[in-house]
Formats: structure tokens, C-alpha cells, sequence
């Protein structure tokens, strides 16, 4: 499930459930659709309620990082879990985190 917070030039996406390949396609469909239309400056996926997440969930980071870089904004991570901050840092992805 994806709220979106939308404060101007700053979206928070507060991400709940687990993300798993199919998760990871809705959520990436639902995002890319926020940043094309939105064009933030950052966006902030806050993933305090995230239980688990593969390397589809790496995917998705690194394709909205993409995303939302050509349009000129930046990408952070907030309340992940330790276990996930592990995987999104083994995964080189360390910078996004906060």
C-alpha cells in the first residue's frame, strides 16, 4: 500500500506491506506517475511500516532515484528497518539513507 504526501517540491511516500515483485511494479507505476506529474525537488520514501523486501524492492529505489534525478530532484529513505538499511546498503544505496 502507497500514501502520498504531497508538500509542494517535497513528496513523502509512505510505503506499508511487504515489497516483493509484484508490489514492486504497482508501487513503481504509482511513483513514476507521481514524479512526471509533480516534478518534486525530493521525494522521501518512508518505509517505517515495510516488513520485508527482495531485490525488487531495490529495483524500485534505484529506478525512482533515476527517475526523479531527471527531473532534477533527489531521492532519501527514511524508517527503514535494520534488516532492509542492510539490504539497501549491501546494495551500494547507502547515500539515500536516512
Amino acid at each position: 500500500m502507497l500514501k502520498i504526501y504531497n508538500d509542494g517540491n517535497r513528496i513523502t511516500a509512505a510505503i506499508s506491506g511487504d515489497i516483493d515483485h509484484h508490489a514492486a511494479r504497482e508501487l513503481r507505476t504509482e511513483l513514476d506517475d507521481v514524479i512526471s506529474r509533480s516534478r518534486p525537488e525530493l521525494i522521501v520514501i518512508d518505509m517505517e511500516n515495510v516488513g520485508f523486501m527482495d531485490s525488487s524492492g531495490i529495483g524500485l529505489i534505484l529506478g525512482r532515484l533515476k527517475s526523479v534525478r531527471a527531473v532534477g530532484g533527489e531521492l532519501l529513505i527514511k524508517n527503514a528497518r535494520r534488516e532492509i538499511a542492510e539490504v539497501i546498503k549491501i546494495s551500494g544505496l547507502s547515500n539515500v539513507l536516512i
